[in-house]
Order: structure tokens, then C-alpha cells, then sequence
């Protein structure tokens, strides 16, 4: 267990950064065009020969400049200046030096936090051996996944974040119900926090499950390149709230994309590659490990806290030759246990299992897809004796595994009510999931083979091509699409028609919409207001006419739902979510509990579609 250092917390309610401005940075950087401005307005105004008019046409001219500067300066920071010791990937400029760069550290636990105190938490560069090449990637204090942070149902803390990158970012506490403010959504809840600058957030934990937390600036990126870690919320009651086990493992599954040269493939300085399916990664990650392994004992039942903290890959997720025992999701307990083979799970969903390793030997964790198996890592169960003299395992949790499911008679009953009351209702809401691609011409091909015009690299076969052809050439893909029994995009087919489509796409030319079926109002157009208390029944719709149809897990930040129903067929189980997954074609209802005021996201969390397939919804602070 890591030793951590808590600090006293500020006063309830102040928030602060570490280095406070008067003016920002990229105004003060500006002064003499600004000073001229100054020079030039105020003694006009003072002495009044202009008008207010004039001052207003004015005026915007100053803000003009002060945005220009903005401009200038995130493109400063967030683009290196070609130098010694940098490395130009593509069209986005990073540094991808290792010198100097300490080793990622695997994560550790942070356990149990007392209510109150204020966790020190950085973002900051690490070296990190993917498939025997060392890369430089992103860590939470140095670790990859950041620090697994346990806490009490119903506590709060402080986490004091700085931002040691060289880019701009800004951490989401993903399934939280926090404060509004505390969201940690650049453009929605806070500005990002800039390199070298702190930004103190406020975690409440009212409800008990797994979550995590992970940037949200530049996901398609950062989230990639290593900023994700768990929280695990401990139930208040000190009874056996899901049931007695030897030991708890927390999994992210994940993949990642690497070049022929060895190094994390390209990104796009002002814009999201990939944006047709998602950033499919060729390497498999499990706790951020290409050869992930770890040992229990025989008849050691195992609590696996799962997330799959992928840009798009969705997992079905088994254990060789074992049965899982599925007690707990996204915001904590099922209604109903249940054995399954394999649980499959979407981008940012979590899942709660239990495992009884009731024999020796190596069993592999799987993830099997239509046509290939994945082995994600191992687990090896060592002999309850061993011819060392080891000790045996501790206490027997098997008789619950093996004879218990419980039903959860609370839950249950709680869920009846409002399930029967909106299963059947109209929806208040509904959202059509679907795409437009305007072109496809990409401007990130310097890795491949192409015919430069100006700054744009294009395919071959894509010079002259104009949208009609491109449509004709990806016909075929997609009438076999609509005929095909998968609902889901399991996997990017190196050298297929979507893979070279997936990889023109950015997201210049491809566009994935939240539409409101009875306004037509798409993504942040749309407004949809609630009150404090209110249930909401909101159906998505899946077009599966779209040019491009695939599944979608979609995510609601600060509130929890429900899922009523899938293609008409009621949820016979029912388990607090944040994130749906929609399969191509389908139609889901959800019920949202509006009891946290704010402005939430709503969005796709395919992290390249997650830009434009985005919507706000407000809930007001007026209890009914």
C-alpha cells in the first residue's frame, strides 16, 4: 500500500489555482498591442468626442486581438517548436522523448481515504515499455493506471490537481455525482488546466460501485497515452454488501495503437483522427500491461472490478474454463445475481464479478470476438499447499458462490415502482444517433504512401475522387453491414474498406449527431431542461440508415439512469448506470433521475466521436 501525506483541506466551498492572474497569461504576453488600444480608447472615451457606437465597433477589435493571442498561445503550448530532443509525429508536434522521463509505475491503492482530507494527484510524463519499445506516455502520479482511490459511500474529499504536461487538460471524475463544478469539463464546468497550473476539485461520494476518472481534454489522446485510473466506493454498511471473497482485483481492459517504428501512432494537432470508428488499438492492454499476470490460491474467490477504458473497443471479457458470478455495474449492485461465461462491456462501462479459482494451474483472460480470441493475461492459481510449506489460502468464501445468488429485495422493490410507472410511458425525449461524412480527405497521411497537395496528404486512389465515388467505393462495406448479425464493430480488419475509411476519417469530414426527433436540433443545439426530482424517459434510436451505422455507448455525466427496456424487450434485471450502449439498429430506453442540478455533458464516449456527439442538459435547482 502507498503511504500518501494528507494535507488540511480549505474551507467548504473555496476552490483555488496555484497561480492567480490579473489578466491571462496571453494578454499580459500581448502588452503593446493591447497598451495601443488602451492608449487609443481610453482618452477618446474620457474626453467624449466618440460616441458609444464608435467604442463598441472598437471594442471587439481588442477582444479580437486578445482571442488572436489565445490562439497563438495554446497553439504554443500545445504544438513544441521542432528542437533538439522533440520528434515531429505527424501533424500534431509532441515531445516524444524518453530523457530524464522516470518509469511508470503500476498503480497503486490509496486506501481508505478519511473524509475530508485532500489528495495530491499530478499529471505528468513517464516512460512505459509497450511491446518491448520504451515510449513516452502520460501517468497519474508517475503510474499507469493513475492510483486506485478507495473511499466511504457518503464522505467527500479534495483532490489538488496540477498539471505537469506540456499540454492542457483537465480530469473527469467519470459516474460521480459531484458538484457541477466539479465535473472537470473544459468549456462546460471549468477552463482547462493549463501546464504547470493546479486546480483543486471536491469529490462527493453518495453512492457506492466502481468508477473512474480520466481526462477530458483531448481524450482521444490523453486517455490513450495513460490518464485513467479507478475509484472504488465502499459501501456504508459494514454487512457483506455484495458478498465475503478473498481478495479484490481491479482490471481496465484497453488497447493501444503503435506504429511500425515502434511508437504510439500519430494524432492531429487541431483535430481527432479516426473519427469514422474510433481509434482501434493493434496492441492489447490489460492494467496498462502487454504480459499482465498476477497469482491467487486455490479456492480463493475473487472480486474482479472491470473497466474498459478504451478509445473504442468494445470487450467480451472470460476466464478459461470459469464461470463468473455478475453481482454489480456502473453505480453498484444488481437486483439479481447471475452466472455468466463472458461479460461484454463498451467504452467506459464497468463490471462487478466474482470468480471461484476452485483448482490449480494457468487460466488465461480472455476476450473472444467473432473469428479471433484475444488473451488479455493470465492468472495462476498455485496449489492450496505447496511442496515449500506455503501457507493455505485463508478463510473458505466458497459455499457463497457456489449456493448463493442473492436477490436484492431493496433494490427491487425500489425499482418496481418506477419501472412499472415508465415502462409503458411515452418518452419525454427522444434521440436519433446518426452521421453525416462530408469528404474524405484526411490531413494526417504522412505515414502512409500519398500525393502531397499544399498541407494535405491524400490517399491515391482518393486524388480526384469526389464524395459521390467515395460513397460507391464504401457501398459494398456497408450493405454487408446491414445484412451482418453483429450489431457492434468488434475490430478494425487491417487492409478492409472501413479501416482505410476509418483512417481518412477526422473530424473535419466526419460528423456523429445527437438529433432530437421532434425539433431536428442536433448535438449542443439541443436543450433539454429538467427540475430537480424529475424522472425523464429518454429513448436513443440507432439509425441503422446512416452512412455509416455502429454502436454507441452513450454517457450522462453527474446523474444515474436506468435502463427500461432494448427493441421493445423490458430489462428483467436492472443495476444504476452512466453509460448505455446502443448497437446499430437499436432502440433504448432509459430513465433519468434529474437530481443533480447543473449543466451534465451527454455524449457518445468513443472518444473521437465524443466532440461533436455531445449535448448538455440542464437541470435547475428548483425542487418540485
Amino acid at each position: 500500500m502507498a503511504n500518501y501525506k494528507y494535507i488540511v483541506p480549505p474551507a467548504l466551498g473555496k476552490y483555488k489555482v496555484s497561480r492567480v492572474q490579473i489578466l491571462p497569461k496571453n494578454i499580459q504576453e500581448n502588452w503593446r498591442g493591447l497598451l495601443i488600444l488602451s492608449i487609443i480608447i481610453i482618452p477618446v472615451a474620457s474626453i467624449g468626442l466618440l460616441g458609444s457606437s464608435l467604442l463598441s465597433s472598437l471594442f471587439p477589435a481588442y477582444v479580437a486581438l486578445a482571442e488572436q493571442a489565445h490562439s497563438m498561445h495554446h497553439a504554443q503550448n500545445t504544438i513544441n517548436k521542432e528542437s533538439a530532443g522533440e520528434e515531429q509525429l505527424g501533424d500534431f508536434s509532441i515531445n516524444r522523448t524518453i530523457t530524464g522521463l522516470d518509469n511508470a509505475k503500476k498503480s497503486e491503492i490509496i486506501d481508505t481515504i478519511p473524509d475530508g482530507t485532500t489528495l495530491q494527484i499530478e499529471a505528468k510524463p513517464v516512460a512505459k515499455s509497450i511491446n518491448g519499445t520504451v515510449i513516452r506516455m502520460y501517468g497519474y502520479n508517475g503510474q499507469i493506471p493513475g492510483p486506485m482511490i478507495k473511499v466511504r459511500q457518503g464522505s467527500s474529499i479534495f483532490v489538488n490537481f496540477t498539471n505537469n504536461l506540456d499540454v492542457e487538460t483537465a480530469v473527469h471524475w467519470h459516474g460521480l455525482r459531484v458538484e457541477n463544478r466539479n465535473d472537470g469539463v473544459p468549456g462546460i464546468t471549468q477552463a482547462p488546466v493549463q501546464p504547470g497550473e493546479s486546480f483543486l476539485y471536491k469529490l462527493n461520494f453518495p453512492d457506492e460501485g466502481i468508477y473512474w476518472y480520466h481526462s477530458h481534454s483531448r481524450e482521444d489522446m490523453q486517455v490513450e497515452l495513460g490518464l485513467y485510473g479507478n475509484i472504488l466506493v465502499q459501501p456504508k454498511s459494514e454487512d457483506h454488501y455484495y458478498n465475503p471473497v478473498n481478495r479484490e482485483v481491479a482490471l481496465f481492459l484497453d488497447d493501444i495503437r503503435i506504429s511500425d517504428n515502434g511508437d504510439i501512432d500519430t494524432f492531429n494537432k487541431d483535430h481527432d483522427r479516426f473519427s469514422l470508428m474510433g481509434r482501434f488499438g493493434n496492441i492489447m492492454l490489460l492494467n496498462g500491461e502487454t504480459d499482465y499476470q498476477f497469482n491467487v490460491r486455490e479456492g480463493e474467490v475473487v472480486r474482479f472490478l472491470l473497466t474498459d477504458s478504451a478509445n473504442t473497443r468494445m470487450f467480451n471479457f472470460s476466464i478459461d474454463d470459469h464461470k463468473m458470478k455478475l453481482v454489480g455495474g456502473d453505480g453498484g449492485k444488481y437486483e439479481k445475481e447471475s452466472f455468466v461465461d463472458s461479460v461484454i462491456f463498451s467504452p467506459a462501462e464497468r463490471y462487478i464479478v466474482e470468480v471461484l479459482f476452485d483448482r490449480a494451474g494457468t487460466f488465461k483472460l480472455l476476450h473472444t470476438i467473432p473469428g479471433k480470441t484475444y488473451i488479455l493475461g493470465v492468472v495462476n492459481v498455485i496449489p492450496e499447499t505447496t511442496e515449500q510449506g506455503g501457507a493455505g489460502k485463508g478463510q473458505d468464501f466458497s459455499s457463497f458462490y457456489y449456493n448463493i445468488l442473492k436477490t436484492n429485495e431493496g433494490l427491487t422493490a425500489q425499482h418496481a415502482l418506477l419501472f412499472k410507472k415508465y415502462l409503458f410511458a411515452k418518452p419525454d425525449y427522444q434521440l436519433d444517433l446518426t452521421v453525416e461524412m462530408e469528404g474524405m480527405n484526411h490531413e494526417d497521411m504522412n505515414h502512409e504512401a500519398g500525393v502531397a497537395t499544399n498541407d494535405v496528404m491524400v490517399m491515391p486512389m482518393m486524388k480526384d475522387m469526389d464524395m459521390t465515388m467515395m460513397k460507391g467505393m464504401d457501398m459494398d462495406t456497408e450493405e454487408k453491414k446491414l445484412k451482418s448479425p453483429e450489431p457492434v464493430e468488434w475490430d478494425e480488419e487491417e487492409g478492409s474498406a472501413d479501416a482505410k475509411m476509418n483512417s481518412l476519417s477526422t473530424d473535419m469530414n466526419t460528423r456523429w449527431i445527437l438529433k432530437d426527433n421532434a425539433t431536428g436540433k442536433e448535438n449542443k443545439d439541443i436543450n433539454y431542461q429538467m427540475k430537480v426530482g424529475e424522472f425523464k424517459k429518454i429513448r436513443l434510436f440507432n439509425d441503422p440508415n446512416s452512412p455509416h451505422p455502429m454502436q454507441h455507448p452513450i454517457h450522462i455525466h453527474g446523474l444515474h439512469f436506468l435502463v427500461l427496456s432494448q427493441d421493445g424487450r423490458p430489462n428483467d434485471n436492472l443495476v444504476w448506470k452512466d453509460v448505455v450502449l446502443v448497437p446499430r439498429g437499436s432502440t433504448i430506453d432509459i430513465l433519468l433521475a434529474a437530481d443533480n442540478p447543473g449543466k451534465w455533458a451527454m455524449h457518445c464516449h468513443i472518444l473521437e466521436h465524443a466532440m461533436h456527439m455531445l449535448t448538455v442538459l440542464t437541470i435547475e435547482d428548483k425542487k418540485l
